[in-house]
């Protein structure tokens, strides 16, 4: 399957005129690059902008039954997230807490569908400031509790020396170097995209763009394996493998959660051990996280 459009097979694919298709380029952000000359459309993020588009989607035919001991999260993978729910496991026996690893888009569109309590997610917006609320409003009906879990560091995970000499977003360009990916719907695949349009570069010349692995962790191993150059990730999965760490930028690491479910039990336990001292160790014993907020509500603010 081609994976470049070209203005008219992008016209066939969304079945109008092509002259419609430079209109929705210019009026409603139809995702597309222009080389020599020539307007091109990545196939995934034109597939991503119809999905992003949607509206009325269906309502669901069941519902998360109420509360009785198993706290189900969903979205976006983390190491201290993973560690603290294995705390939350130890501390509480009467109630389990189970993650299921679906990205930061995934995470929203189970909250919608009513299939988790909480939803991880840090979706970068276009003002690259902020993170979540823009896509948290376009997937729900309405805005969703927003707590901060962490801050935490993303980067480039490269090989212990850096032998590729790779320094910054450009050289994973550079011919003979081989990436691994994350898969699409992921803030990191989402911030690494977004860079790779600020530096100009075609997705589609990158060796193993198109090799996607779920878990920071399997990035990370990818590279010490020797079978990737360099990945998209955060810094704690870097320093636990003995990778170097190019560091991109500090992001905002988010939980949501439905005002519906906010006071549920398991809810609330969770959203206190974000302030416990066992928290906090977890922390600190892993590299490139910042718990100063954790556990602050940032949606709704206090008035």
């Amino acid at each position: 399957m081609k994976q470049l459009l070209s203005t008219k097979e992008v016209a066939q694919f969304l079945d109008i005129n092509e002259k419609m298709v430079y209109s929705l380029v210019a009026e409603k952000g139809l995702p597309a690059t222009k080389i020599t000359g020539k307007w091109l459309f990545p196939r995934y993020l034109v597939e991503q902008w119809i999905e992003t588009n949607t509206i009325n989607y269906p309502k669901p035919s069941t519902s998360l039954p109420p509360y009785q001991g198993l706290l189900i999260i969903t979205g976006s993978n983390d190491l201290l997230l993973d560690k603290t729910i294995s705390l939350f496991n130890t501390l509480y026996p009467d109630h389990v807490a189970v993650f299921g690893n679906l990205g930061s888009m995934g995470g929203l569109r189970a909250l919608r569908q009513n299939l988790c309590h909480i939803a991880s997610s840090h979706l970068l917006q276009d003002n690259e400031t902020e993170y979540n609320f823009d896509f948290a409003t376009k997937e729900l009906d309405k805005m969703p509790a927003v707590v901060n879990f962490c801050k935490r560091e993303q980067g480039i995970l490269v090989q212990k020396g850096n032998p590729k000499k790779i320094k910054s977003f450009s050289d994973i360009a550079r011919p003979g170097i081989r990436i691994v990916n994350r898969p699409l719907g992921t803030g990191t695949r989402l911030l690494f995209d977004r860079m790779l349009k600020e530096a100009g570069i075609n997705c589609e010349k990158i060796k193993g763009y198109h090799n996607e692995l779920s878990r920071h962790m399997d990035v990370g191993l990818e590279i010490l394996a020797g079978r990737a150059d360099a990945g998209t990730g955060i810094k704690p999965v870097a320093s636990l493998l003995g990778l170097e760490f190019i560091p991109v930028r500090w992001e905002r690491y988010d939980l949501l959660i439905t005002k519906e479910r906010f006071f549920d039990k398991g809810v609330q336990l969770f959203m206190g051990l974000l302030h416990e001292q066992a928290f906090f160790d977890l922390a600190k014993n892993l590299d490139g996280y910042d718990v100063n907020t954790s556990g602050k509500v940032i949606f709704p603010q206090e008035t």
